[in-house]
């Protein structure tokens, strides 16, 4: 198996629960993280070894030594050849690495349809190319990968099956040592060090702006433990130090705290959907990388909640337009919403109720099927 990232390592995770209940004495080994490794997961390498943001720079510096890993990898799985290869998301990884593995033989599964759907449909063609099955997470894309002749299932999203349909907002509060009466924004500025870099310190000084619009907020940022001293240098070059809780991961604590979240664009807000949060979606990258992403983009939204529901149903604010005087205002509408239009908060959980519903499968049991399947094939 191959992870990258902390989202692909939690659904890696979840997976991994369902292929040992399966096949209790199943091995597993390959690029992982820490929830990987609390399945028994043998990490030759970490996952954040794949972690790159964009296209630009950073990816050129750290692109021999990417190539590097998935070509030792691709070595050592070819001399003890796996019964199967599972690929978790990190399409531009994972493909060229399945597709050099099941041109020798092995059978490979992809979990996480690459979002064709949303930028680079040129992809298909490589997925074809690579991958056996795919074990997709939103229930429109099979259709859409039959259409191309690729063996695909829905498997549900397995966020769906640990989130709360009703998250205790009051218990998480307790917590973090937060009342019910406080009004609380959760600051999630992604998970990457490149996302904290773009992303952070923006994030901060919308912060300080709500709080001069409203001193009483209180303000929770879940940290990647390892990104924690970057994330307290940035709070206090914003002047928020002190009025920034910071917390060492928790994050899914921090959403079902909250009263609305600012966050990065990516599975966190998937995740703020299904905690049934408001939200204001933010996203900033290097100038290059945003021309090629923005040539590329075949929908409107970037943002998972709006992709899923085909419309803005939370407001994202990319590149130039994420400002801080921006980002707070729209964070300020949403806190005001509570009473001043509080039909407008009832309808998004409302909407985000029927997408947690959608999306609440027995992924773990479901993924297994279908890798049987492939095994047996």
């Amino acid at each position: 198996m191959v992870a990258g990232e902390a989202s692909g390592d939690l659904l890696a995770g979840l997976l991994l629960g369902g292929v040992h209940q399966r096949w209790p004495d199943a091995v597993a080994q390959g690029i992982g993280g820490p929830q990987m490794v609390k399945q028994g997961f043998l990490a030759w390498w970490p996952h954040h070894k794949l972690a790159v943001h964009g296209f630009s720079w950073e990816l050129l510096k750290r692109y021999r030594e990417i190539v590097g890993i998935r070509r030792q990898l691709g070595d050592r799985l070819l001399a003890h050849k796996p019964d199967v290869f599972i690929g978790v998301d990190a399409p531009d990884f994972n493909l060229d690495l399945e597709a050099r593995l099941k041109g020798q033989g092995v059978k490979t599964v992809h979990f996480v349809c690459p979002s064709i759907w949303a930028w680079r449909p040129e992809r298909v063609e490589k997925i074809r190319r690579s991958t056996d099955h795919v074990l997709c997470i939103f229930p429109f894309e099979p259709q859409l990968l039959a259409a191309h002749g690729i063996a695909a299932t829905y498997v549900g999203h397995p966020l769906a099956n640990v989130i709360p349909m009703e998250p205790d907002k009051a218990a998480a509060r307790r917590a973090l040592g937060l009342t019910d009466d406080d009004a609380v924004v959760a600051i999630l500025p992604g998970s990457r060090q490149s996302e904290i870099r773009h992303l952070a310190l923006r994030f901060f000084k919308a912060a300080a702006h709500v709080h001069s619009a409203r001193p009483a907020t209180k303000f929770i940022v879940p940290c990647v433990p390892g990104l924690l001293p970057e994330i307290e240098a940035l709070a206090q070059k914003s002047g928020m130090q002190g009025r920034l809780q910071l917390l060492t991961g928790q994050s899914h604590t921090a959403l079902a705290a909250c009263d609305v979240t600012l966050i990065a664009s990516g599975t966190a807000t998937l995740e703020a959907a299904l905690f049934k949060r408001p939200m204001v979606i933010g996203y900033h990258m290097a100038w290059l990388s945003w021309k090629i992403m923005r040539r590329k983009r075949l929908q409107p939204w970037v943002g998972l909640p709006n992709i899923l529901c085909q419309r803005f149903v939370v407001p994202e604010l990319l590149q130039d337009a994420a400002t801080p005087e921006a980002l707070a205002r729209e964070v300020l509408a949403w806190l005001d919403a509570r009473t001043s239009d509080p039909a407008k908060i009832a309808a998004l959980h409302t909407t985000f109720t029927t997408l947690h519903a959608t999306l609440q499968r027995d992924t773990a049991t479901l993924a297994a099927d279908a890798i049987e399947k492939v095994l047996q094939a």
